[in-house]
């Protein structure tokens, strides 16, 4: 049979990149990762996978995000026993990662079914446990870069630094037909490059048949800012949150970014660029990463990450009692905590004490998908729900897009531009409609074939040839437009939100009375 490739996650929407390779001799994943966004998409993680698990030869990651390596403990509870083949600081990531990832599940779950109890609806089982976490961890073989190695019959890849998060890959793939060998790349998320952490993405130099790229800030133009103007940059919001007179809270990837974020941090500080005070790292998988990074971290011959252990400022707050402590901390201080889009982890419960107070700041520093509590606050609502409660946003609310991991528009178009000749179809996954379509139109005007340039959609198939790719009719387990969009959740929230401020501004009993007897009446029509 020809080679066939299906995109099962990732495709019109950021997260979950799931790409399954199929041959006439092996079937291999490209990452296996969870969504995140709006409840809609999140509920496909508890769906089946729409191929047998027994089937899959290996899996190849790219890099240890949760929206890329998240459902392999549930791969191998649905059968999978193959090789996970990734690099060494990918595995040491995933360790901790996968780990908390279940417990966070196990959490959500124990949370979710006593409201659901009290209300009459159905237990949930957890995807996985962080049992099941560790009991996937042996399958993983650590690769080198820019190293071939065969993974599969008839099917051999070689990772390249992608220059995203520490282990991050491009994965060239390689597959053995009678026309000749038919060649992949697939970049996973690419690094902005310039950074002094991390170096700049690289890849094969000669041509490949078909190229798969991210495109998460493909309709993003980001200022050329060297690591001064960032620290800079990082001062100045500081300042402002110190002068607004209340602590600085700081929703953060536990990977990668808080660690950039705690360097910067204190090296701006013991500068006198910004106003000293405690800075508490309130996640555990983050405290865990710190480790790792002051192992492995940076691309400098001395590690850029030892000095957050040497000043002595940061305070690590593992334990659940250590992290209620902070409620009653007063002045000036900063908070990190996870999850990054605001929608899990320890740092709901300080937006649930500080959103309202008009001497907060909270300071997002990472993209925030669709439909995520981080993306509300981003776009300005003034009214929020926090494991359904209401919360009036009166702190500031302050984005930084300087910290981003991620390549913009132009340094994705340089990226492909590196990789030509490319003979086949150039695919582009992991990106919102927008950035998916600004970065079509970039590479159009750069002189790519509109034609060879397909946006997958979810479940959708291609069969490969070297020089062009076949679409499938697709059968999605979710339609585009349901992909990218705010869901009935979203919208249930914002109607709730809505008639509370509406009985809130009513003049009396009796007008609020007239309003739910017209709500009341419009439903009993509806």
């Amino acid at each position: 049979m020809k080679t066939e490739l299906t995109f099962h996650g990732a495709a019109g929407c950021v997260t979950g990149f799931c790409a399954r390779i199929r041959t006439g001799r092996a079937t291999v994943l490209v990452d296996c990762g969870l969504f995140q966004g709006s409840k809609t998409l999140k509920a496909l993680n508890y769906q089946a996978f729409p191929f047998d698990a027994k089937s899959i030869d290996a899996v190849l990651l790219t890099h240890a995000h949760i929206d890329h390596s998240g459902q392999l403990p549930k791969l191998m509870k649905a059968g999978f026993g193959g090789p996970i083949y990734a690099t060494s600081g990918t595995r040491a990531l995933c360790e901790i990662m996968l780990a908390d990832c279940g417990h966070i599940q196990e959490s959500e779950v124990e949370h979710l079914n006593r409201r659901n109890e009290r209300r009459g609806r159905d237990l949930v089982e957890p995807i996985y446990t962080a049992r099941d976490a560790a009991r996937v961890m042996p399958q993983f073989q650590s690769v080198d870069y820019e190293s071939w190695i065969d993974v599969a019959p008839g099917v051999r890849a070689r990772w390249w630094n992608a220059g995203h998060i520490l282990g991050s890959a491009s994965i060239e793939v390689e597959i053995e037909e009678e026309s000749g060998p038919l060649r992949l790349m697939f970049s996973g998320d690419l690094g902005p490059g310039g950074r002094d952490y991390l170096e700049d993405p690289k890849g094969p130099s000669q041509g490949v048949d078909h190229l798969v790229v991210e495109s998460t800030y493909g309709g993003t133009e980001r200022r050329p800012c060297d690591p001064v103007e960032r620290r800079q940059a990082l001062a100045s919001e500081i300042r402002k949150a110190h002068q607004a007179g209340g602590p600085l809270l700081m929703p953060a990837f536990a990977v990668e970014r808080t660690q950039e974020l705690l360097a910067d941090l204190v090296q701006v500080i013991d500068a006198g660029d910004a106003p000293a005070g405690d800075i508490f790292l309130d996640s555990p998988l983050a405290i865990k990463a710190c480790e790792i990074f002051l192992e492995h971290g940076g691309a400098e011959t001395s590690n850029p990450f030892a000095r957050i252990r040497a000043a002595g400022r940061l305070r690590y707050l593992e334990k659940p009692q250590e992290s209620d402590s902070l409620e009653r901390l007063k002045g000036w201080h900063i908070i990190l905590a996870g999850s990054g889009m605001c929608d899990a982890g320890r740092v709901r419960k300080h937006l649930k004490r500080l959103l309202w107070r008009r001497e907060a700041t909270v300071l997002l520093s990472g993209f925030q998908a669709i439909g995520t509590l981080g993306r509300l606050l981003q776009e300005g609502r003034q009214t929020v729900r926090i494991q359904g409660e209401p919360y009036r946003v009166r702190a500031s609310i302050r984005s930084l897009d300087l910290y981003s991991g991620h390549a913009d528009g132009p340094a994705l178009e340089r990226w492909v531009e590196a990789r030509k000749p490319i003979s086949g179809s150039l695919f582009l996954a992991h990106g919102e409609p927008d950035s998916l379509n600004s970065l079509r139109k970039r590479l159009i005007v750069d002189g790519f074939d509109a034609d060879r340039i397909a946006v997958p959609s979810i479940d959708q198939s291609f069969t490969l040839k070297h020089t062009a790719a076949l679409a499938s009719a697709a059968q999605p387990r979710l339609e585009a437009s349901a992909a990218a969009e705010l869901d009935w959740h979203n919208a249930r929230s914002e109607l709730l939100n809505r008639l509370e401020d509406r009985l809130d501004r009513a003049g009396d009993d009796a007008s609020r009375m007239r309003l739910i007897e017209k709500l009341g009446a419009d439903l009993q029509d509806a």
